[in-house]
C-alpha cells in the first residue's frame, strides 16, 4: 500500500479528479486530495487557469506545501495538469519522497531550486499531440532521469483521465490508471 497526496487540475477539486482518487483507494492505497482552490471549482480550462494566475502560482506552491505538512512519512506526489506544479516540486525537494507520478504534462526539473533525487521514480502520462501536455518536456524529463518512465497517449486530449471532462478518453485512461497501479505496487515492493 502507498499513500498519495494527488494535486487536482486547473478545473478545481471536480468529481473527475475525486473518482481517480477513488480508483487509487479501491486497490488499497491511502489517496489525500488538497483543495488548492479553497472548494472553488470551474467548467471551463481557460478560466479555471485565470484562477491560478489570480491566486498566483507561489500561492498554490504554498497550499501544496501545507496540505503535505503533516505527513511525516514517505508518501507518493501526485497531480494533474496545474496540480503537477505542486506534485513535482514537492518530489524533487522534500525529503523521503517515494515517487511521482505527473499527468497531463510535466514542469522542466531545472524550474524548482533541486536536481530530480538520484533513483527517485515518476511516471509521466500525456497525450502526444496535447498543446497543453508538455510532451516535449516530458521526453526531456527521460532523457536525462534514469528513473523515469513516460508514456505518450495517441489524441490532443488536456484533462482524459478526468471522466467528467470533454477530454476524458475512457480507454486512454484506464490505461493510465493501470500502469499507475503497476507503478505503486513496484514501490510497495522495494520499500
Amino acid at each position: 500500500m502507498a499513500e498519495v497526496v494527488l494535486f487536482h487540475h486547473a478545473l478545481g477539486l471536480t468529481p473527475g479528479v475525486l473518482a481517480f482518487a477513488d480508483d487509487l483507494r479501491a486497490a488499497g492505497h491511502v489517496v489525500h486530495t488538497p483543495d488548492l482552490f479553497a472548494g472553488k471549482t470551474f467548467d471551463d480550462l481557460a478560466d479555471g487557469i485565470e484562477h491560478a494566475e489570480e491566486v498566483g502560482f507561489d500561492v498554490l506552491l504554498d497550499r501544496g506545501r501545507e496540505a503535505v505538512a503533516d505527513l511525516t512519512h514517505a508518501v507518493v506526489h501526485a497531480g494533474m495538469s496545474l496540480g503537477v506544479l505542486p506534485a513535482q516540486m514537492l518530489a524533487q525537494t522534500m525529503d523521503g519522497a517515494r515517487g511521482a507520478v505527473l499527468l497531463h504534462g510535466c514542469i522542466p526539473p531545472e524550474e524548482f531550486e533541486t536536481p530530480w533525487p538520484q533513483g527517485l521514480r515518476v511516471q509521466v502520462h500525456t497525450m502526444t499531440a496535447d498543446d497543453l501536455g508538455d510532451v516535449d518536456v516530458a521526453r526531456g524529463l527521460a532523457a536525462t532521469v534514469p528513473s523515469a518512465e513516460v508514456f505518450e497517449y495517441p489524441g490532443d486530449a488536456h484533462l482524459f483521465t478526468d471522466r467528467g471532462t470533454a477530454d476524458h478518453d475512457p480507454a486512454a485512461a484506464a490505461l493510465v490508471l493501470e500502469r499507475v497501479l503497476a507503478f505503486l505496487a513496484a514501490l510497495d515492493e522495494t520499500a
